[in-house]
């Protein structure tokens, strides 16, 4: 009885350490500012702030059967992972502006097949006045002209491409192509925006490609996104980016000098993708530069597409 008692609590202490696996490798990797070298560990981290929950869960689980060291290690991890996710939820103090404000919009098309009466609408309602566009076919394109976009945003940049290939701008002030993003610059465009009175705006439509098509080319596209504020004028980056703030390679991008929209509001837990009806995590962003004040951010459903649309309205210095 004794014997068959030990086995049994040995056991238990197992299968609690086995399931409590991914907390520790999501911790550590997330300690460590590395995004693992494939799309698995990639994935995982992006639901961190599920992690948390899972965590505290477990602990509570572990305590309950007197597993005291198991029980510790995982509320230890969970509080970690904790101090990480929090500051999403705390509004930021917006830097002094007094500037000329922007209203921005991403959204992924997924593939094209986004409304694009639904999009228009939004554009018109929320009176945007830059309009970023990822995964936008030429039939995308040709759609979007005639729900009669492009009689709201006259101004453009557009690389349609079939596939998750094709990325533009459309603008309702006047817009000069500039090469912002390097070897990415045909799938990431960027174009300098005149807002009147000697004000321009750099704007970047990012998307790099998603790490499960291809784990480098996400990390050098990314690279691509991620020069220093001082190194050129005041810019804004919004798209579809494949990561979340979780992920060391956004974050690369955000130590450059730039603010995420939606953490600055306090809604940096607000999902936007997700492959079915409900979304999970927040793959989309605007990032401003730092000097930049952000006055609104919102997500909104776009019907036909897995992502959601992010907002941003934003007053230069």
């Amino acid at each position: 009885m004794v014997m068959a008692a030990r086995t049994r609590t040995r056991l238990v202490t197992g299968l609690l350490v086995l399931v409590g696996l991914p907390l520790l490798a999501v911790a550590g990797l997330r300690t460590i500012g590395w995004d693992g070298s494939g799309w698995y560990l990639t994935a995982l981290l992006a639901l961190t702030p599920y992690v948390v929950v899972y965590g505290l869960l477990l602990a509570a689980l572990a305590l309950v059967l007197r597993r005291w060291w198991t029980g510790g290690v995982a509320l230890a991890l969970s509080a970690l992972l904790a101090v990480y996710v929090a500051p999403r939820v705390m509004s930021d103090e917006q830097p002094a502006a007094h500037g000329k404000t922007v209203r921005v919009l991403a959204a992924n098309l997924y593939l094209g097949q986004a409304d694009p009466a639904a999009l228009v609408r939004l554009v018109r309602e929320h009176r945007i006045d830059v309009l970023n566009l990822v995964e936008m076919t030429p039939a995308a394109m040709s759609g979007l002209e005639k729900a009669g976009l492009f009689q709201t945003l006259p101004y453009r940049v557009l690389h349609p491409a079939s596939g998750v290939d094709g990325s533009g701008i459309v603008s309702r002030y006047p817009l000069t192509e500039e090469d912002y993003t390097g070897d990415s610059a045909q799938k990431q465009p960027g174009a300098e925006a005149d807002l009147g009175a000697g004000t321009t705006l750099e704007i970047v439509a990012a998307h790099p490609r998603s790490p499960d098509s291809g784990y480098h080319l996400w990390e050098q596209e990314m690279r691509d996104l991620s020069r220093a504020i001082g190194e050129h004028g005041l810019r804004v980056v919004a798209g579809d980016f494949n990561a979340t703030l979780d992920h060391a390679a956004l974050r690369t991008v955000l130590s450059r000098g730039y603010v995420d929209a939606a953490e600055a509001r306090g809604d940096g837990l607000v999902p936007t993708w997700s492959t079915s009806s409900v979304p999970l995590v927040s793959l989309d962003h605007v990032l401003v530069d730092r000097r930049i004040a952000i006055r609104d951010y919102q997500a909104f459903d776009v019907p036909g597409s897995d992502h959601r649309a992010v907002y941003a309205e934003v007053q230069l210095p």
